[in-house]
């Protein structure tokens, strides 16, 4: 059951635009300690912004951890790196074996959770990487992609799990653990949690995480509940969408009760497995759910908002590999103003640079479509089945 709570100060953050800014602004304020921890740290203009603010935080003293996953990063150029470390910034790598002549588990058991934590006092969740939002092909708008900005009585929630996982993987690598970061985050929380009852945004909200162990259900249950609870609207922009069967279900059952189901998904496909999230266009779309393709660009949204109150952010897809596998977390929100906002901001994307797909569109013509959507929906089972989940699709 998801765990709500009160006292959160929480910002949304819509693309690099707002998002890079105000992380960089809260590196350059650390006093103690900063844990950023990533799926993608590219060397491009962005990344060397935030890789300065955090060289220039580890050269006033402040301990700085990151952690970025091996497959997200397996291009991020060494020489990039080395720098990072001679400034005294420490850099791991979650799972950094990847090599693609093996089938067990642990290759898709990614970091795909962007999450920073600074001074156990701000934090940033979102499924934003470090990018930048226009290094995009053909002269594209910027992609699209939402993080939140945080203070408050979930700051300590999130310390305790970014500190877990980095000494967890700081033991696996063999190397040592600086008490001192951990002390001083310990001071910090207790400070945050203290001042978190005189906070002027008094917003309710749970941290759901999603790993391979006491959490693997969090953020998909997280969604259900909300979905079964909804009586007016679901409006749901995810970029990588291969719900399975109980998700798939809920949506349904949902549309059948009389609730507006809106799915804004990603119209340009990246790679042939996204073909999957059309296998299920005709039942949905006989259901009275309504879809909307994003074409203008690049969408990499991970949101929804339920009845103009519950709201999540994160990092987390809705498809068998964010849903089961890898390392994910989301924000939900309960609250008017802040999934107002969030509302506002997709049905703008869905008025600016959508595909509206109508059922009579769908049955008559996109055969080619149809086939390929089966045949890469086919290999997304299998390859979820070899490595041992194929039940719950």
């Amino acid at each position: 059951m998801t765990r709500f709570f009160n006292g959160n100060q929480i910002q949304l953050l819509r693309n690099g635009a707002d998002y890079f800014p105000a992380l960089e602004a809260a590196i350059q304020n650390a006093e103690h300690d900063i844990y950023l921890q990533t799926y993608i740290f590219e060397a491009d203009n962005i990344g060397i912004s935030i890789a300065n603010a955090l060289k220039n935080a580890a050269h006033r003293g402040i301990i700085v951890n990151v952690l970025l996953d091996g497959f997200g990063c397996k291009d991020l150029p060494k020489a990039f790196v080395k720098e990072l470390e001679a400034a005294g910034v420490q850099v791991m790598f979650y799972r950094p074996k990847i090599s693609p002549w093996t089938l067990k588990k642990s290759r898709l058991r990614r970091l795909h959770r962007k999450i920073t934590v600074i001074d156990s006092k701000v934090g940033f969740v979102g499924g934003i990487n470090i990018i930048d939002d226009y290094n995009v092909p053909d002269n594209m708008p910027p992609r699209i992609d939402y993080a939140v900005r945080l203070e408050g009585s979930l700051l300590p929630m999130m310390a305790a799990s970014v500190h877990k996982l980095w000494r967890r993987m700081a033991w696996t690598h063999l190397q040592p653990i600086i008490l001192d970061a951990y002390k001083a985050s310990i001071t910090s929380t207790h400070s945050s949690d203290t001042s978190s009852s005189n906070t002027k945004n008094n917003i309710k909200a749970a941290l759901v995480m999603r790993d391979n162990m006491l959490h693997r259900r969090d953020i998909e249950n997280a969604y259900l509940a909300a979905i079964a609870q909804a009586r007016t609207e679901i409006i749901i922009a995810n970029a990588y969408f291969v719900p399975g069967r109980r998700f798939r279900q809920a949506l349904l059952k949902a549309s059948k009760r009389g609730v507006n189901v809106k799915l804004l998904l990603q119209g340009r496909m990246e790679y042939f497995l996204m073909f999957a999230t059309h296998a299920f266009y005709n039942i949905f779309l006989k259901s009275g759910i309504e879809i909307y393709e994003y074409r203008k660009g690049f969408m990499h949204s991970k949101v929804a908002v339920i009845d103009g109150y519950w709201a999540t952010v994160g990092s987390s897809n809705i498809d068998p590999f964010s849903l089961l596998l890898a390392r994910e977390a989301n924000i939900v929100v309960q609250d008017k103003v802040f999934a107002n906002e969030l509302r506002t901001d997709i049905m703008l994307s869905i008025q600016d640079g959508t595909y509206h797909v109508s059922a009579q569109d769908w049955a008559k013509g996109h055969a080619m479509k149809r086939f390929a959507s089966w045949l890469a929906y086919g290999l997304v089972r299998v390859f979820v089945g070899i490595i041992g989940y194929s039940k719950e699709q």
